[in-house]
């Protein structure tokens, strides 16, 4: 078996990383581990279901659109997310119901300027997505030619 890269967590530069554990634990996140002390963490590592993000403290000034990087997460409950992030003095726009998502989606920008897209994933629409890709791996629609 050939070497392979895993567990893949994107790293963002963030100006203070202390308020980024703040803001990403209101999003279901949990603390990992950290290094630095509690006024001067020089990073932190948090994970949610199903994935990860750690924060490195930018020895620059931050310019998220410099870093080209979207963050998707997905959530069952976006009401309620909406809510509590609202509930905890987080700006956040209404749900909107686009076509690529049409059980909803909203999209946050964290402390440090990132964009956060949160759409609403539940029961219903991961049975359709699996069936989807059940089609595709029978037409052959995923394989990559080499």
């Amino acid at each position: 078996m050939a070497p392979k890269a895993a567990y893949s967590t994107p790293m963002l530069h963030v100006a203070d990383v202390a308020r980024s554990i703040r803001f990403y634990g209101l999003l279901g996140f949990d603390l990992i581990d950290t290094e630095g002390s509690t006024g001067s963490l020089g990073w932190a590592r948090m994970h949610c279901q199903g994935g990860a993000l750690m924060f490195l403290l930018a020895e620059e000034p931050i310019v998220p659109s410099a870093q080209s990087i979207l963050l998707a997460m997905y959530t069952p409950d976006l009401p309620a997310l909406r809510e509590h992030v609202l509930a905890n003095d987080v700006q956040a726009p209404s749900i909107t119901y686009p076509d690529y998502m049409p059980s909803g989606q909203m999209t946050l920008t964290d402390p440090d300027g990132y964009i956060i897209g949160i759409n609403h994933w539940g029961d219903a629409e991961h049975e359709v997505w699996l069936k989807s890709l059940e089609q595709k791996n029978k037409s052959g629609r995923l394989r990559v030619a080499t």
